[in-house]
């Protein structure tokens, strides 16, 4: 059946047949029988259609240009319909007012009551909206944040103490694998073809953590920059979070011989669980490395040092442009010599650093694999959410893949230059400046001008001359 031009203009009438009609004479009579006769979409029910509601359950289609075109069609389609405003996400449910208002704290200070003013941020509804502006005081801003944006403040929180979390638990295991360094003389280093036939540079493990700091800075700041650094850095924090709790896994299993002769590592007890924390947040403070002054001994398996060089490097190469192709030849090159370095310094076995960077590589493209097919992989396999719990918890209604843009992390005001044809004329700024001028009523009343350039004072009547 066809649409006339009358029905076509009165959305609200459609039925089922009708929507049928709609998709088939905008190309997509795929899916008319989906929509139209499967789950009986009319007009209404077609206008409060979203693209969510197309790509998940029930109607899970799967092709991600049909979603955006049909989606495009439907917002045509609710646009060009003036009878029925309606918005599927409506801005009331979907943005939050934030109030800036100046807040007042008492503090002690040697024995006195100081009042400090700080900036204080609260978020409201339009129910609390009058009383929160009532109680605020000065008001310094107002601006919305949407739901969405504040959710993935909070899964960043999430992610950063996951993180953290799991870096300490790592300094701990790597106390508890020191206690249980096996005995070079018992034990020898292993046969290594690598270190067999590489030289001991002393100095190249150093270097290796040179060029780590030198790919963290990188890092950081194409982080500080990106637009969607909050979306970047959770990935960074959960990702760097699982490896190096696999890694607890490996190091405590099995405790491999040291792999040099000119290590000095023998088996060390830190006593009572006190001092081995402390121990252990000593190793966490400074980040595991030599040149802070940390030396450890039995975390051997597998290298933590190439996998954060690894993990720095395909950050940067995934979160730039790809015509970027300098800065990413030489992070790669930063990577390789790093693992160079790690392997001159033998202080790792080759198969260590050939795992961690297996390991990072691998973890680092599972992750995004699944993160930029979050909605197709979970639209046909339920199994997804014990596959992969992280991803899944933490990209639920992600967009997937992000543009690599830039901006700055802190707006500053805009300021223009007026025109010529705005600024003031001379009268006009001697009106100005005549409207700045403070006004005396007594003076004015109580003196007159005499032709002289002279003022006397004039008395009321009533008013006692002195």
């Amino acid at each position: 059946m066809s649409l006339s031009s009358e029905l076509k203009r009165d959305v609200l009438r459609w039925g089922a047949p009708e929507v049928h009609a709609w998709l088939v004479s905008i190309g997509f009579e795929r899916y008319a029988q989906l929509l139209a006769d499967e789950h009986s979409i009319d007009g209404k029910t077609l206008l409060l259609l979203s693209e969510d509601d197309l790509r998940e359950k029930p109607l899970q289609l799967n092709n991600l240009g049909d979603i955006k075109r049909l989606g495009f069609e439907i917002a045509q389609l609710r646009s060009r319909y003036n009878g029925f405003h309606v918005n599927p996400k409506s801005p009331s449910e979907d943005v939050l007012l934030c109030v800036d208002y100046e807040k007042t704290t008492d503090v002690q200070v040697a024995g006195k009551t100081v009042p400090i003013k700080t900036i204080d941020t609260a978020i409201v509804t339009n129910d609390e909206l009058a009383d929160t502006l009532s109680a605020c005081g000065d008001v310094h801003g107002i601006h919305l944040i949407s739901r969405e944006e504040l959710i993935r403040s909070v899964e960043l929180a999430i992610a950063f103490i996951y993180c953290l979390g799991s870096l300490l638990i790592t300094a701990f295991v790597m106390v508890i694998v020191h206690d249980r360094v096996p005995d070079m003389k018992t034990y020898p280093p292993l046969p290594d073809i690598v270190l067999d036939n590489l030289p001991l540079i002393p100095w190249a493990f150093d270097m290796a953590e040179m060029i780590g700091l030198v790919l963290c800075t990188i890092w950081g700041c194409v982080l500080l920059f990106h637009k969607h650094r909050v979306v970047v850095a959770r990935r960074m924090f959960s990702m760097v979070g699982s490896v190096f709790l696999l890694r607890c896994i490996t190091m405590l299993i099995t405790s491999l011989s040291v792999p040099g002769v000119h290590l000095e590592c023998r088996a060390k007890s830190y006593g009572s669980l006190k001092e081995k924390f402390w121990q252990a947040y000593l190793i966490w403070s400074r980040f595991g490395m030599s040149i802070q002054g940390v030396r450890s001994c039995g975390d051997y398996m597998f290298s933590g040092h190439t996998t954060t060089i690894t993990l720095l490097n395909h950050f940067i190469t995934e979160y730039t442009p790809a015509s970027w192709t300098q800065l990413h030849t030489l992070t790669w090159v930063l990577n390789l010599f790093g693992i160079f370095f790690i392997l001159a310094g033998h202080e790792h076995y080759s198969i260590d650093v050939f795992i961690a960077f297996y390991i990072s590589s691998r973890m680092f493209l599972y992750y995004h694999a699944y993160a930029y097919n979050h909605a197709n992989l979970t639209a046909t396999d339920d199994r997804m959410r014990l596959w992969f719990p992280l991803g899944w918890f933490f990209e639920a209604g992600s967009k997937g893949k992000v543009i690599n843009e830039y901006e700055f992390p802190i707006s500053f005001p805009k300021f223009r230059k007026r025109s010529t044809e705005e600024r003031p004329s001379s009268a006009e700024r001697k009106e100005l400046e005549m409207m700045k001028e403070p006004k005396n009523n007594n003076t004015s009343d109580n003196t007159h001008q005499h032709t002289n350039g002279t003022t006397k004072p004039r008395h009321r009547k009533g008013q006692r001359k002195e």
